[in-house]
């Protein structure tokens, strides 16, 4: 059975779109700026305010409404059709506080098709854990097959592709993706995966 790895936030659900939504109300002095204009995740600079800022403003949006996310609609129907035909492994980047949360995401809207959660650490401010794992791909070396990678971070794109994985870049604002649409994106997995 061939083996997907995906990531969960922004691949999965719209985290950073419902985030900034969120986060544009509770400012007066956004209304220029447009979430197709966030060129760069984390986006701390192009909303002017400081990194630790802008992912305590994330925690505490993920810890009141992260729970209410929905899945991505085209991703649901994706697995409600051909989810059965793979085994899927979610890897995903937060904090240790929130690597509990984004699993019982996962598994409250993906569960029927997951077999395994992992997390590599997004470390905050204060933070004086030892980890295993720095990066996803220092995760991903401890496997010999993996069929695809989706992920909407060019680094770890780059990084897994040089490792052999074939690797599919989400579609959003702060990428180059190759992609122009989620279904052009799922198009290309099926023919891999056929």
């Amino acid at each position: 059975m061939k083996i997907i790895v995906w990531d969960i936030d922004d691949v999965l659900n719209d985290l950073t779109k419902e985030w900034f939504a969120h986060f544009c109300l509770q400012q007066n002095n956004l209304n220029n700026i447009k979430y197709a204009n966030l060129k760069e995740n984390p986006p701390h600079k192009l909303l002017n305010i400081s990194e630790a800022d802008y992912l305590k403003s994330l925690d505490d949006f993920r810890r009141e409404f992260g729970p209410r996310i929905n899945p991505l609609p085209d991703i649901l129907s994706w697995f409600n059709t051909n989810g059965d035909s793979y085994f899927h492994f979610a890897l995903t980047s937060a904090s240790l506080f929130y690597a509990s949360s984004s699993a019982e995401w996962l598994f409250k809207n993906y569960g029927r098709w997951f077999s395994l959660f992992s997390y590599v650490p997004s470390r905050r401010e204060g933070d004086n854990y030892s980890y295993r794992f720095l990066s996803k791909i220092s995760f991903l070396k401890i496997f010999n097959t993996i069929d695809a990678f989706i992920d909407d971070n060019p680094r770890n794109i780059m990084e897994a592709d040089k490792m052999g994985i074939k690797t599919f870049l989400f579609p959003r604002p702060w990428n180059n993706s190759p992609y122009n649409s989620l279904k052009e994106l799922l198009n290309d997995l099926n023919k891999l995966l056929i």
